[in-house]
């Protein structure tokens, strides 16, 4: 186990309704992330727990990178998980921290990843145990992201298990004021961005990049140095956003870690894309299992994943008819949207 010393410890969850306080907010905008202990209760994480286990991959030596192979992307298929990553109070942090409507976030990542304390680190430089400090933009971004005090998006990891029986802590280097050195703009000093190679696994990494840009790999010697890390439990969430550095490191032998990673964007940032396949494309599934889901959401969440809002130009009477005669056999209400019809 780590030592406590270098623990970040959520000291209380957020405030009622899972709102922010200002001091949690002014924390993610600052430093580049803030850590919320019971965002989500007993009850949410354990449905979610039920659900995936069964589904797992059952041989832990072989899973050697990120994601889940689409099973837990959303849309899933699996009720708990999908309400966990359109869950009211969740959306309505992240507009709190984007200073946005709920209305104008879109989502663009989630998906449950199992993390195991693996005997074996077979996947060579792409080994996901024991990460190289890195910022999640470049798989997410077409383009940079903007200067530190104009974010667009945020980030997230719902911690489905407690650090001290499977260890896996997320290291973070938090951002110290305008003239942190880690965080002058762009940046650049990490695999995957310029001529740099992508990489995963941080001993190949830093070896690859002693040799090869020292410069690199000296600036990234003082992020480690300043490594601390999320002391997570069940229901804890760390919100971060693409510019923090961070890394995974490595679980204990034989533990099980299952994490859940979500992103929201500010609707009109196009430059940052969605991460896995659209959420239509799920619409093939026998089950109807997306189109159900579509149909028993709020206003609010449909919005999320780019539905029309109820008052959007997009609505007509015939495109309202159209929508009503997909989705009403599922339970769709179309009565909000029909209420912001604009008189003909």
């Amino acid at each position: 186990m780590r030592d406590k010393a270098h623990h970040l410890v959520a000291p209380e969850p957020a405030g009622p309704g899972n709102r922010f306080t200002l001091a949690q907010v002014q924390a993610w905008r600052e430093q580049g992330f803030v850590l919320i202990r019971e965002f989500f209760t007993p009850a949410e994480v354990q449905a979610v727990r039920q659900a995936v286990k069964p589904l797992l991959p059952p041989d832990p030596e072989a899973v050697t990178d990120f994601g889940s192979m689409g099973a837990f992307e959303f849309p899933s298929g699996l009720e708990p998980l999908d309400d966990l990553t359109l869950h009211p109070d969740l959306l309505h942090a992240v507009a709190q921290l984007l200073e946005v409507e709920v209305g104008a976030l879109r989502l663009s990542q989630s998906d449950l990843w199992a993390k195991f304390g693996r005997r074996l680190q077979q996947g060579g430089i792409r080994d996901n145990s024991d990460q190289r400090i890195h910022m999640d933009y470049p798989n997410h971004y077409l383009t940079h992201p903007p200067v530190w005090e104009a974010p667009e998006a945020v980030e997230m990891i719902v911690y489905y298990d407690h650090h001290s029986e499977c260890g896996g802590e997320t290291a973070l280097v938090s951002r110290v004021g305008r003239e942190d050195p880690a965080y002058v703009y762009p940046y650049t000093q990490m695999p995957g961005v310029g001529a740099l190679p992508w990489t995963n696994d941080r001993e190949s990494t830093e070896a690859l990049l002693a040799q090869e840009h020292p410069e690199v790999a000296r600036f990234r010697e003082r992020l480690y140095a300043r490594e601390r890390y999320a002391a997570f439990e069940p229901g804890t969430v760390l919100f971060y956003r693409h510019d923090l550095w961070h890394r995974g490191t490595p679980l204990q032998p034989g533990a099980l870690r299952l994490v859940q990673n979500l992103t929201f964007r500010k609707a009109e940032c196009e430059w940052i894309s969605t991460v896995q396949s659209g959420w239509a494309w799920k619409m093939y599934r026998p089950d109807l299992s997306t189109e159900r889901l579509i149909a028993r959401l709020t206003p609010e969440q449909r919005t999320v994943l780019g539905f029309p809002a109820p008052g959007s130009s997009y609505w007509t009477p015939q495109r309202l008819e159209a929508a009503t005669a997909r989705f009403g056999p599922l339970g769709f209400d179309a009565t909000p949207y029909r209420q912001a019809l604009s008189p003909s």
